[in-house]
């Protein structure tokens, strides 16, 4: 199996992650528990930002908060010069949080509120993605009274559909986000955009979905997108300085799958677009990509603690263990795949098809359908890779189950990003009407 990173199996026969044996961190964080690859980030990070050196004359790279919203991440990613994009208050509070520089932040939303874009106004955010025309509007008149002009992106949505579940789809005609190229819409709020006195409009944002593995597609929007600002250019006589192509490169989940490397990536899309700016005859703008998964995705491993063990005669082996889908939804939510580990015997060889159970009263609490492994007794440690990204941060309290901790391993030292809940978090927003009169509650220690 291929790992990632600083992800290996040591001398014992153990998972490691950032030279830290996944054995001994299960015995001192519990489990479940979630386990980034420090150093596997920092090289992603690199990876991307090489490549536009080598490719491209003007560039940023943002991450995609969406994947793993968490102040150690973007402290992270900025120090490797990185920006971000958030798409929410709360995404953006905790960038603030983590005194990551406004300036360097776009804020993306379908359906901002006022509050949230008074307050992305008020953190004086560098970038606002306007995601449709009563945005744009509300925006205008919440800036109005500013004597500050505010930067602006529109999403618009190319038109394509991409080879990946329809969930994660975001480019085609029929999509929640974005004003559409399609019958004169994005070239309608174009020209009002540029009425308003208070924005600036800087450029164009399109984002095409998620976990998509070659580049013929991005390469597809980039042409369309460059046909669009030369069309921009005519129409209004304006040239627009920012192209920003989102994200959605994948990563390897299973064994069939087989992403493009980041810099093939990049070389491909940096190319179509120098292409169609010399047939268009405009000038190279700034280039913006928005990664997520495939910064963060493959630098997290999931840890799980194995228990019931049920198998059925002629049909499957049912392994049991301590999370599932309140901590990683993705496998009920679209069928995603995965591989699995075991931790504690990694360097034995597979002999059996297993089913990774999660613990949530759903029969479609299924992490795993057939994984191949070693003998798995309970005790044993189960480790998902690749499960840095649009885990945790989809994670629920379901069956009431605590959120999982998280921690960051490098160099033989792991330090808690992210603490694991307690019973007594789960309560804490719970209240019992007044009316029903005085109960005394229990005192209970856990």
């Amino acid at each position: 199996m291929n790992l990632s990173g600083t992800i290996c199996i040591n001398g014992q026969g153990h998972l490691e992650i950032g030279k830290c044996d996944v054995v001994e961190l299960a015995k001192t964080y519990g489990t479940p528990l979630y386990v980034l690859d420090e150093d596997g980030i920092r090289q992603k990070c690199r990876e991307y930002l090489d490549a536009f050196r080598s490719y491209y004359p003007r560039y940023k790279v943002l991450y995609a908060g969406k994947a793993f919203s968490t102040m150690a991440i973007f402290r992270l990613v900025e120090q490797e010069g990185l920006g971000i994009d958030v798409v929410s208050g709360g995404e953006l509070y905790t960038a603030l949080a983590a005194n990551f520089s406004p300036k360097n932040i776009y804020f993306h939303g379908n359906n901002k509120s006022m509050e949230e874009l008074n307050f992305a106004l008020s953190a004086g955010v560098g970038q606002i993605v306007v995601d449709n025309p009563y945005e744009l509007e509300t925006l205008a008149q919440l800036v109005e009274g500013r004597k500050k002009r505010v930067d602006i992106l529109l999403r618009l949505t190319p038109g394509i559909e991409t080879h990946t579940h329809h969930y994660i789809q975001t480019g085609q005609l029929d999509s929640k986000f974005g004003i559409s190229l399609a019958g004169g819409a994005a070239l309608a709020a174009v020209k009002q955009a540029l009425k308003y006195r208070r924005l600036k409009l800087r450029g164009i944002h399109c984002h095409i979905g998620s976990q998509v593995h070659n580049s013929e597609s991005f390469a597809l929007a980039a042409r369309r997108m460059v046909e669009f600002l030369a069309q921009i250019r005519e129409e209004t006589g304006r040239q627009l300085p920012e192209l920003n192509l989102g994200g959605g490169l994948g990563i390897a989940y299973a064994k069939e799958d087989n992403p493009e490397p980041i810099a093939l990536y990049i070389r491909r899309i940096t190319e179509a677009v120098k292409a169609a700016c010399s047939e268009e005859d405009i000038n190279l703008p700034t280039l913006v990509v928005e990664p997520g998964r495939s910064l963060v995705g493959e630098a997290g491993v999931a840890i799980y603690r194995v228990g019931a063990i049920k198998e059925i005669e002629g049909i499957r082996i049912y392994v049991s263990v301590d999370g599932g889908m309140a901590d990683n939804p993705r496998p009920a939510l679209y069928d995603a795949k995965y591989k699995a580990i075991l931790a504690n015997k990694a360097a034995r060889s597979p002999v059996q098809k297993y089913t990774i159970a999660g613990k949530c009263c759903e029969s479609g609490d299924i992490l795993i359908k057939d994984a191949h492994l070693p003998p798995v007794e309970a005790g044993d440690l189960i480790a998902v890779p690749s499960s840095g990204a649009y885990q945790y941060a989809m994670a629920s309290n379901y069956n009431r189950l605590p959120r999982p901790a998280v921690v960051m391993a490098s160099q033989g030292r792991a330090e808690v990003i992210i603490r694991r809940e307690t019973y007594n978090d789960l309560v804490r927003y719970d209240r019992i009407p007044s009316s029903w009169g005085e109960k005394e509650s229990l005192s209970l220690v856990m």
